[in-house]
């Protein structure tokens, strides 16, 4: 059985649950979001809180799904109460980001601007070298701070390029140092 799976998902007094079949519908303060449970697990709603269990007890096929739909329903009450954020942050010297509209704009050191439109339901915001993304659904909001990193990962010699918040990134030494240590 999953550890996570079991746990019950507490509801708040501002966000309403609906469960219509194998679909919940998840309503809160910044909007709405709905899953569709996988086949043989079972979502009941009793005394303010969710709870996940799958319709054949011990079915080993089942333990990691229900564990999976209980994160994801948990990750859907979570966004539409308080939202999830992402932080990047640009190192490197001539690197920055500046929105144009709805359309963030990279300058990478490339010889052309790298231009990122974001999905619905996920906003971008910029303050210095700081990159913030921000929505109700997690997995977009991570999806969409991946694909921004993508564009310039972080180098392991200068350490130049985007990185979350926080990221420790390890650093080589160059042929240089190699050089004046192999005598």
């Amino acid at each position: 059985m999953s550890k996570i799976g079991k746990l019950p998902i507490e509801i708040n007094q501002t966000t309403t649950v609906t469960i219509d079949g194998s679909t919940v519908k998840v309503q809160g303060g910044k909007g709405e979001l709905s899953y569709t449970m996988p086949e043989g697990i079972q979502v009941v709603q009793e005394n303010g809180q969710l709870i996940v269990s799958p319709k054949i007890p011990n079915d080993q096929s089942l333990s990691a799904m229900y564990g999976l739909a209980r994160a994801n329903i948990a990750n859907m009450v979570h966004g539409v109460d308080k939202g999830f954020e992402r932080k990047l942050e640009i190192q490197g010297v001539g690197y920055r980001a500046a929105m144009q509209g709805s359309e963030l704009v990279l300058n990478l050191g490339f010889a052309h601007p790298v231009k990122f439109t974001p999905v619905q339901g996920v906003s971008i915001s910029v303050a210095e070298n700081i990159i913030s993304i921000t929505g109700i659904d997690k997995m977009q909001v991570g999806e969409a701070a991946a694909k921004i990193r993508s564009a310039k990962k972080p180098e392991p010699y200068k350490g130049k390029g985007i990185r979350y918040v926080g990221e420790q990134v390890r650093r080589k030494a160059g042929k240089a140092a190699k050089a004046v240590g192999a005598k």
